[in-house]
């Protein structure tokens, strides 16, 4: 007897069981359309799980902290960076532009551009200190660099202007008082996204980090005593029931009552954030809009 002769209907359709039995869908696909429409799908699954972020820094001059410092940019890689909207990426205490995006967050946003489940928009990170993000050194004024610094070496290099705050611990309170400062300018931005934010309940415990020269400019500056500062910005706020800031956290989310907010099982550390980015990118993604 000869070999046997399959029609190309028949060998399509024993492709896509096998496609099927590989993807771990238990469904027969009987037709050429339906066996590439599986090829497609698996590619573009295959092309998100793939993607990686385009990460780049540069040394630049603050003349609002008289320092060089670092900028970082974490973009989702093969976006048009011409107008690209930007959410500026605020670090923690003790950390650096280098080190401010926690919980795989380029990669996170990197991902859902590849799938088309959020448009394109990026971070940007600068080296800020330690003063929660305020001048408590006289001529090292961090918020001061954001304000009006960051807006001018993000058009220079050709992207839109920060439509949105992105800050974790210290970069929380840092991203509140900014959205605060945004605010009271008349020009709001569009959303904050905080992720554990430093807010700290009692002077003493503030006291510590030593980056406020008294009670007095603490309270003027903590976002507790000021919660209806950041005007019409849309806020999200994120942070784990074992993090050592949860009961002013606790108490901004029930006093503010935020657009987005979520208390996860976690503590202060990359654990939690690792759960909570995808649910930042979200969030923020709703308020990038593209500025050609």
């Amino acid at each position: 007897m000869g070999e046997p002769r399959y029609s190309r209907r028949t060998l399509l359709a024993a492709i896509g069981v096998v496609i099927a039995t590989a993807t771990g869908v238990a469904t027969y696909v009987s037709s050429s359309n339906a066996v590439e429409q599986q090829i497609a799908t698996t590619d573009r699954v295959r092309t998100a799980s793939a993607a990686k972020p385009a990460i780049r820094f540069e040394r630049v001059y603050s003349a609002a902290r008289h320092r060089d410092v670092t900028l970082a940019f974490y973009l989702p890689a093969g976006a048009n960076p011409r107008g690209l909207p930007m959410s500026i990426l605020l670090h923690g205490l003790h950390g650096d532009a280098r080190h401010a995006a926690v919980g795989n967050l380029p990669e996170v946003l990197a991902a859902a551009v590849a799938k088309g489940s959020v448009p394109a928009f990026g971070f940007v990170a600068v080296d800020g200190g330690d003063n929660y993000w305020h001048e408590n050194i006289p001529g090292d004024d961090p918020m001061a660099m954001l304000l009006d610094e960051v807006p001018r070496w993000l058009k220079e290099r050709g992207y839109g202007e920060p439509f949105a705050v992105t800050g974790v611990s210290m970069g929380g309170f840092g991203s509140l008082l900014y959205a605060r400062r945004r605010a009271e300018r008349g020009d709001p931005i569009a959303a904050a996204a905080v992720i554990s934010p430093g807010l700290i309940t009692t002077w003493p415990e503030m006291a510590k980090r030593k980056a406020f020269k008294d009670e007095g400019e603490w309270a003027s500056l903590d976002p507790l005593r000021h919660i209806r500062s950041t005007g019409p910005t849309a806020l999200g706020v994120w942070i784990g029931d074992r993090d050592r800031f949860i009961e002013g956290t606790r108490r901004y989310i029930r006093e503010v009552r935020p657009e987005v907010s979520a208390v996860k099982s976690g503590g202060h550390d990359d654990g939690l954030y690792q759960k909570v980015t995808p649910d930042v990118v979200q969030f923020l993604a709703k308020y990038a809009k593209r500025a050609v």
